[in-house]
């Protein structure tokens, strides 16, 4: 939902998550010009304890009115412009939980501060320069990481690494339509352009821009990750190979057929990609009214998952059944999983592979006795072109936003390109320079409307 940002006034926000009887420590954080002066007001600090800048002092916090003691905390000051919003900003860490840290916020508000809203603090740095656009954003993707390579491509971006190269590219573009504008106005007091240098130049910029784009599916596949469906009929060891490949006892693993009735989710990381693997349930024509609820739900699942992992019992081979199955799933992407390998001998195994549709990937396993895992994680990294993913040799990953930009920058240097080849008059080249200046301008936030900051920072959490 849309709304419209106000940067006035004293915030206040709980900075840390909220869970009963969890966490040992809350965090309020208030941030703007009466800051310190609220702290001063709610908070008693015993002794002779400096109010210093980056300093924490130890007290109570109090109601005002009433005298009442609310909590004992520790106080964090930090005086503008060393501050994370370059404002005034004062923590005050209580005891965790949820009362403790709701009530010093509404004291922290009934003394002068409004409830900041969401992404607002992380808004206020970058409009007083703390951050760009692009460290804000990996501020969020930092907060939301599901795997340490996320986590480390997020705080590569925190660091500048993507805003840094996307600004030289940019003050190049300013550069060349500097050289081209200058001929303009002053043609006759200039040597002529050198057209194939600024070209040259030109051309270079949309390489390097390419690589940036080549990293688009990286990003989006460390943010978001992999939903995977473990799907086949009853009885091939779906959940045996849940349990074997999460190290841990979640499916109910027994002899019979139709043991799992519903969907079950377990949370892995390959390869630094965040995988969600749905065990579902085994697919095969029931009367049993709660089981063909199950089937229901495996087959939609199925259709919902990025990769579908077509398991089959080795023991049985390849059976009518798994022809359906087969049948469903074939236009996705898809791994067949021969499980139970370990129970048939090698000539078994060869007369099972020549049963199998051509030009699949296969991996066998024996879930029960752990094997083949390995070869399973490999075969997924090779399905979603994992080392593609890594070719780019950067250390961040762009997300959507900066993918349209620099798609349109890209296209609009592209388009100088064309119009030099028609030697057309500059005055067309800086049109398309000006269009590209401003794209790449968009990511860091030289460049930006407040339509796209409602969109960015509406998706921080109220704390951030």
């Amino acid at each position: 939902m849309s709304h419209t940002f106000i940067t006035t006034g004293t915030i206040a926000a709980i900075a840390t998550a909220v869970v009963p009887q969890q966490g040992s420590v809350g965090i309020v954080r208030v941030s703007g010009d009466e800051a310190i002066s609220i702290a001063q007001k709610i908070f008693h600090p015993p002794g002779n304890q400096v109010w210093d800048t980056h300093r924490i002092l130890y007290g109570y916090i109090f109601h005002p009115e009433t005298e009442d003691i609310v909590d004992e905390a520790l106080l964090l000051v930090m005086k503008a412009p060393r501050s994370y919003t370059r404002e005034n900003v004062v923590e005050f860490q209580c005891h965790g939980g949820i009362i403790a840290v709701q009530q010093v916020l509404q004291i922290c508000l009934e003394n002068g501060a409004r409830l900041a809203q969401p992404g607002e603090f992380t808004l206020r740095a970058f409009l007083n320069g703390r951050l760009d656009l692009t460290q804000a954003e990996s501020i969020t993707d930092l907060v939301g990481a599901k795997s340490p390579q996320a986590a480390q491509t997020a705080l590569a971006s925190l660091q500048g690494k993507l805003a840094n190269p996307i600004r030289q590219l940019r003050s190049k573009c300013l550069d060349i339509l500097a050289e081209i504008e200058a001929r303009i106005d002053f043609e006759e007091d200039l040597p002529p352009l050198d057209t194939q240098g600024i070209l040259s130049g030109v051309n270079n910029i949309i390489v390097k821009i390419s690589k940036f784009l080549d990293t688009a599916n990286k990003g989006e596949m460390l943010r978001v990750g992999l939903k995977v469906a473990i799907v086949g009929r009853p009885n091939v060891g779906k959940s045996s190979l849940l349990n074997a490949w999460s190290r841990n006892d979640k499916a109910i693993v027994t002899d019979l057929p139709g043991t799992t009735r519903d969907v079950v989710e377990s949370q892995l990381v390959v390869g630094g990609i965040p995988i969600q693997v749905l065990d579902t349930a085994g697919i095969r024509n029931t009367e049993d009214t709660v089981e063909k609820i199950g089937v229901e739900r495996s087959q939609r699942a199925a259709a919902v998952a990025d990769l579908v992992l077509f398991t089959i019992d080795a023991g049985t081979g390849w059976i009518s059944q798994d022809t359906e199955i087969y049948q469903r799933v074939k236009d996705k992407p898809f791994i067949l999983v021969i499980n139970k390998v370990d129970l048939i001998s090698e000539k078994q195994k060869e007369n099972l592979i020549s049963q199998l549709p051509s030009s699949e990937i296969w991996v066998m396993t024996a879930a029960a006795q752990n094997q083949g895992i390995e070869d399973l994680e490999a075969a997924i990294l090779e399905k979603v072109n994992y080392q593609k993913l890594q070719a780019a040799d950067l250390d961040v990953a762009i997300n959507q936003r900066h993918e349209a930009a620099l798609v349109r920058a890209k296209k609009a240097l592209q388009q100088v390109q064309i119009t030099a080849k028609d030697s057309l008059p500059f005055d067309f080249w800086t049109i398309d320079l000006r269009s590209a200046i401003y794209a790449l301008g968009e990511i860091t936030g030289e460049e930006v409307t407040e339509s796209v900051l409602d969109r960015i920072f509406s998706k921080f959490c109220i704390g951030k």
